[in-house]
């Protein structure tokens, strides 16, 4: 391989080392710890604000009213409510009949840990108490109009011993007592999928004009993972513009966007849960993202304002919306698009840049996972697949590099001929490689094609809540954890905690499988030739042991794809280069390693 080559090729590998090492450095502790922060921020945080009146057409983002003069808990939250139950076989939560909003919801097929006596995952909470995170649908006035329209404080009625299942739709009526009645009918189906049926009796003498309105609303800026590869915040498609996503910071500088939209979606996420707010697919509306002050913290909230509708004297009118609450599982997500027809609503899952890879290459694990009961083996399965359909091109480039090889001798000479006279040196080295036909990018091509594929399954294996929690085999539990091992304590052996130690605790975690990943990964290294130039050769030594480290406190099923991903690669380039005729260096490499040269005797 020439020089020219190889520092492309490592001009391509530390590129990849840089994103990796900002995401590690950026993204803080590991995810174990993440969680536990979480949970000690939502058991410590004071309540946001009490209430968030829906927005008017053409106003700013919603005033808050003041702040609870101290934090109530959860429980004493949801008490300062009357509420109807909500029970599927995914979630159970209750409604608040004051307000009429959904803002009590836990998902009952999901856990905080891998223990499944551990409490479930709570997504919706009331206003008032910690972490507030909600959803209201309404009706505001039209302009100029003063007419009454329940609100944030409005108690509306149920029928008594009403819950909210499957089976049984729940029906909300308050009446303005000047004449207008409103009736909200709410249904659900067995998963996170809410509609809600708007409706108003005009009994008075006069048109009314009415504008129908969906939220979804947090109090509080939540703990996010920081990674780059990830959103969590503000998210929504606008027919207008497209996909939007918002991190929280940025909505905090900006205050508000609004954009105009047929149909769409509209909401909040977190790396595996979300809530949205969907209007009809024809329905015109604004749709906004916005956050305003609210005592010590930050409201945020995405909505949508429709356009006005007239309800004539003595008829009813009506508008309908759904929401969608809970996990966001790919199967579940993609048939919600297809049933309601709503514009790509499969966007809810962070599929990145690659989507038109990422998602086919979920879909591929999905299926064999559905075969092999385990995830961790359908990730080996699919590495092993695409190592296959990259053969082919695996395969010119080493029959590439053994005919570089092959000419390398005439290349040496040609360096020590025209010495600093680079033009000269090019234009003999492409006559050598015209009558060769040799073709010098042909090593870096399978490279360069192959980053995509393979950043694409990194994306996969990180975001997908398919992974959350699955256990492979022995001690790794969960694949979307680090390894819970560590080489400092003995992997056990030694009752004490690295990760305990104040600053440096996460580089202690270096489990059984990220070392693992660093063998292979020297072992990759150590199959081609030294590098000539000493700086190259430092750093390639090196990077096994940076890549061990920094990839320690990711998710043990990505080290497991990569240890298992260098494994084959191992494997694949051995058998290309016997084939082609090229020395396999790795034996001679790895006693170099170990073996001193003796130094020349002095004289």
């Amino acid at each position: 391989m020439t020089s020219e080559n190889r520092n492309m090729i490592l001009a391509i590998v530390m590129s990849m080392a840089v994103l990796i090492a900002w995401q590690f450095f950026s993204g803080v502790p590991q995810m174990e710890q993440q969680r536990q922060q979480a949970q000690q921020q939502a058991a410590q945080q004071a309540p946001g604000a009490a209430g968030s009146q829906a927005p008017a057409p053409g106003t700013a983002a919603p005033a808050p009213a003041a702040t609870p003069p101290r934090a109530l808990s959860r429980a004493e939250a949801l008490a300062r409510s009357p509420r109807v139950a909500i029970e599927t076989p995914s979630v159970i939560g209750s409604v608040a009949l004051k307000g009429g909003r959904i803002d009590d919801l836990s998902l009952k097929g999901y856990h905080e840990t891998v223990d499944n006596s551990s409490p479930i995952i709570v997504l919706l909470s009331p206003s008032g108490g910690p972490n507030p995170f909600y959803a209201e649908f309404g009706w505001v006035p039209g302009a100029g109009s003063n007419v009454a329209v329940p609100g944030a404080d409005t108690v509306w009625t149920a029928p008594e011993g009403a819950r909210l299942t499957p089976e049984t739709p729940l029906v909300l009526t308050w009446d303005n007592g000047a004449g207008l009645t409103f009736r909200r009918t709410l249904t659900i189906d067995a998963n996170y999928m809410f509609h809600v049926l708007d409706e108003v009796d005009n009994a008075t003498a006069n048109p009314v004009a009415l504008h129908p309105y969906a939220l979804v609303s947090r109090h509080g800026t939540p703990h996010t993972l920081g990674y780059y590869i990830l959103h969590e915040g503000l998210i929504g498609v606008t027919s207008e513009g497209g996909l939007h996503e918002i991190k929280y910071k940025d909505i905090a500088e900006k205050k508000a966007e609004t954009f105009p939209s047929v149909g769409g979606w509209l909401g909040i996420t977190d790396k595996y849960w979300a809530a949205t707010v969907i209007p009809g697919s024809q329905e015109k509306v604004q749709a906004r993202f916005s956050a305003a002050q609210s005592g010590n913290d930050l409201t945020y909230q995405t909505d949508f304002l429709g356009d006005a509708v007239t309800v004539a004297p003595g008829a009813k009118a009506s508008t309908d919306g759904r929401l969608f609450a809970g996990a966001k599982v790919v199967q579940l997500v993609d048939g919600y698009q297809r049933q309601y027809n709503i514009d790509r609503f499969d966007l809810l899952i962070d599929w990145g840049w690659f989507y038109f890879i990422t998602k086919p290459l979920f879909l591929v694990i999905d299926w064999i996972y559905r075969f092999v009961g385990n995830f961790g083996v359908a990730i080996l399965v699919v590495t092993v697949l695409l190592k296959g359909i990259f053969f082919p091109l695996a395969n010119k480039s080493y029959a590439s590099m053994a005919k570089m090889k092959a000419v390398q001798p005439e290349i040496q000479a040609l360096r020590e001929r025209y010495g600093d006279d680079r033009v000269k040196l090019q234009q003999e080295m492409m006559e050598i490689y015209k009558k060769e036909k040799i073709n010098p990018v042909a090593g870096c091509l399978p490279i360069l094609i192959q980053i995509p594929v393979f950043f694409a399954l990194y994306k996969v294996l990180f975001v997908t809540i398919e992974m959350r929690h699955a256990p492979f085999f022995g001690w790794i539990r969960d694949l979307s954890a680090p390894d819970p091992t560590t080489i400092f304590n003995l992997f056990g052996l030694i009752p004490w905690d690295p990760g305990s130690v104040p600053v440096i605790g996460h580089f202690l975690m270096l489990g059984i499988w990220p070392i693992i990943m660093g063998c292979t990964m020297w072992a990759q290294m150590k199959l081609n030739p030294a590098p000539p130039d000493p700086t190259q050769k430092m750093i390639f030594d090196w990077m096994p042991l940076v890549f061990t480290f920094m990839l320690a406190s990711f998710a043990s099923g990505l080290v497991i794809y990569w240890a298992w991903n260098n494994t084959l690669s191992v494997i694949q380039q051995s058998i290309i280069m016997r084939k082609n005729g090229v020395k396999i260096e790795l034996w001679d490499n790895v006693k170099s390693t170990f073996v001193r040269k003796k130094k020349p005797k002095a004289g």
